[in-house]
């Protein structure tokens, strides 16, 4: 299936890097709603879905690590954000990058709490070791960092991270679309102006 010319490079190159349609509708963990992968709208590039694809990227990818791309495209689905983008910028956290963001997420994690410890009494922390957390946290042990400090860490990024993404992307959008049309309007301006020249006695 031919994709559609996007107005942008920036969709150029996200759509040669992403799983298309029928890619992940054949994907056996999919399969029980794969037919709602195959809706035109949320394979579309545009000033709404775009960012929200990259905010639920980023969501998903610092709130579990593993299933991440799985879990985007679920949350993508009610949110009407593009699918590939999503699955794509979960690629944030990896096997490459997981300890970096691990020691990140940990630190963050720390000052926050002892923020919050002073702040009200250590209500965020009793929630956290309250048990309802407990298959978080197995997945950190053994990564070299605390765990509810690295666990909470990780929660703070990911509502943090969507929402700076969700803005920045939205940004980032809108400048290339304009950059992209004040291109083709000087093209144009350039084919008229050599037209008139041509009518010239």
């Amino acid at each position: 299936m031919t994709s559609p010319r996007s107005k942008t490079f920036l969709a150029d190159l996200i759509r040669k890097y992403t799983p298309t349609r029928e890619q992940m509708a054949r994907n056996k963990y999919l399969a029980p709603i794969a037919h709602r992968f195959l809706a035109p709208e949320l394979w579309r590039f545009t000033r709404r879905s775009v960012p929200r694809g990259v905010a639920l990227g980023i969501f998903a990818g610092f709130i579990i690590p593993v299933g991440q791309i799985f879990l985007a495209a679920f949350l993508a689905l009610p949110a009407r954000a593009n699918v590939p983008l999503s699955a794509l910028v979960t690629f944030i956290t990896n096997p490459f990058t997981f300890p970096f963001w691990a020691v990140v997420a940990n630190r963050t994690g720390d000052f926050i709490l002892k923020l919050e410890r002073a702040g009200t009494g250590g209500a965020a922390e009793t929630e956290m070791t309250s048990g309802r957390w407990s298959w978080f946290f197995e997945m950190f042990e053994g990564v070299g960092v605390t765990v509810l400090e690295t666990v909470f860490g990780f929660v703070v990024l990911a509502v943090v991270g969507a929402a700076i993404g969700y803005l920045l992307s939205s940004f980032v959008w809108r400048f290339m679309v304009a950059k992209r049309r004040h291109k083709n309007l000087k093209r144009m301006e350039a084919r008229l102006d050599k037209q008139l020249k041509a009518k010239r006695p």
